[in-house]
């Protein structure tokens, strides 16, 4: 079977739709110089290219709680502090690992948030590139199941693993959603 002209443009026309990359912030153990930052960049998870640091244009609580001292950004826009992080543009295959990693919908969920550009690295030939104080939106991993003391504990404007908060965190492994580890992390 021949491939006709007209397949083969429609194909080069929609080549870069079919490879779409999707935002994504982070604020937590996946950022620079944190735990699990390894797991942006190991290539078997999928793509992740590194493109802003920025801040919520609305405040949020970012707790750290569980019995492993784990960061959650509490999904109470209004409570808490603008809470800064970064910004990388990933793949369909990066997105599916951090949704399995962050027990979407179990423990976490994706949801679109508004953020404030801080600084902006992104290089992407035709790609939009924003100043600092500009808008952009990108998913983040927020939850809405928590527990009840947690909207009352510390807030925190940056998470940092190793800060002076005091609170050790805890060696943990996420094996693909399990309910036992979400039940763990949460407690």
């Amino acid at each position: 079977m021949r491939l006709r002209f007209i397949d083969f443009f429609t194909a080069l026309v929609c080549l870069p739709s079919c490879f779409q990359m999707s935002r994504v912030f982070v604020y937590g153990t996946l950022k620079k110089g944190q735990p699990n930052y390894f797991r942006m960049f190991n290539s078997t998870n999928g793509k992740a290219e590194f493109i802003a640091s920025a801040c919520t244009t609305e405040k949020y609580p970012l707790v750290i709680a569980g019995k492993h001292n784990v960061p959650f950004l509490l999904n109470i826009p209004g409570q808490g502090h603008r809470v800064n992080g970064e910004i990388y543009k990933v793949d369909d295959t990066m997105l599916k690992f951090l949704d399995d990693f962050e027990c979407v919908p179990t423990m976490y969920q994706r949801t679109l948030i508004s953020l404030e550009v801080k600084q902006w690295l992104g290089q992407t030939e035709g790609e939009e590139t924003a100043s600092r104080g500009s808008i952009t939106e990108a998913f983040v991993y927020s939850t809405t199941s928590y527990q009840p003391d947690w909207p009352s504990l510390p807030s925190y404007e940056s998470y940092d693993a190793y800060g002076d908060h005091g609170l050790k965190r805890g060696t943990v492994e996420i094996q693909q959603s399990s309910p036992l580890v979400i039940k763990a992390l949460a407690q």
